[in-house]
């Protein structure tokens, strides 16, 4: 196993966390909690406009909870650190782009990683599961996220049963946006990050807040706030330079100039 869980590359507004726990890239507490403080920095510092999240290897993106430190004492309810599981299910205002590239096995708290990103791009040979129910526990973020991502009938019966879907089937049912040869999977995403880090940040920023809030609101209620001007990410929006610099870009026939305030 390596001395550092993650690595971090900072490739101008891209940011890549790679987890490295070999072999099966499982996570225990220590390490979310450093991922969660990568996040932090990805959050805060301007600079970033978006994020990938991979691991090494071409076997596991992550195995989800590390069993040995189970076995070692480390209880499931022990401190995953500010972002909560894998750093950034739980980590408030994350507002900016985040997009999974999965390099393989995909299953329990590796997939709830993955669903808390807003874009998974899968290598071919990508499988993946939530095995919980055959060791008699939940996968509680799953069971949360999965069915309103997904057919409800489609995630209770992977709920259910633990059984293992490849990319195919992923991608069939709308949690994967899209397959690419093994070979071309960071190559995409970066492709995919380069496109978004070009993007127009305060809107992305309002949408995620929107799409945020609206997972546990109706539709009349978040169009309510939306109103009411509750919305933190609109108000900074309207109003602010890059919103007028899209409107002069559109009547001059060019592109925007972003500056994300």
């Amino acid at each position: 196993m390596t001395n550092n869980p993650i690595t971090i590359n900072r490739n101008g507004p891209v940011f890549e966390l790679v987890l490295d726990r070999p072999k099966a890239n499982a996570i225990d507490g220590a390490t979310s909690r450093k991922m969660g403080e990568a996040f932090i920095e990805f959050r805060d510092n301007p600079h970033y406009k978006v994020a990938i999240v991979t691991a090494a290897g071409e076997k596991f993106f992550c195995a989800g909870w590390d069993l040995k430190a189970a076995a070692e004492g480390e209880e499931p309810t022990t401190n995953y650190g500010e972002g909560g599981w894998a750093g950034i299910q739980e980590l408030p205002n994350l507002n900016k782009p985040v997009i999974a590239a999965i390099n393989g096995i995909c299953c329990g708290g590796g997939l709830e990683w993955a669903l808390s990103c807003d874009i998974i791009i899968a290598a071919e040979h990508a499988t993946f599961a939530l095995p919980e129910i055959k060791s008699g526990i939940i996968a509680d973020a799953a069971t949360i996220k999965l069915p309103k991502r997904i057919p409800y009938h489609i995630a209770m019966e992977l709920l259910f049963t633990g059984r293992w879907l490849d990319a195919q089937e992923a991608h069939k049912w709308g949690f994967v946006n899209e397959i690419v040869e093994k070979e071309k999977l960071m190559h995409r995403a970066r492709e995919m990050a380069d496109l978004l880090a070009s993007g127009p940040p305060l809107v992305f920023a309002a949408i995620k807040e929107i799409a945020r809030y609206s997972e546990n609101h109706s539709f009349q209620e978040t169009l309510n706030k939306m109103n009411r001007k509750e919305f933190s990410t609109i108000n900074t929006l309207y109003g602010s330079d890059d919103q007028l610099e899209g409107a002069k870009a559109f009547a001059e026939k060019r592109d925007p100039v972003w500056k994300g305030k």
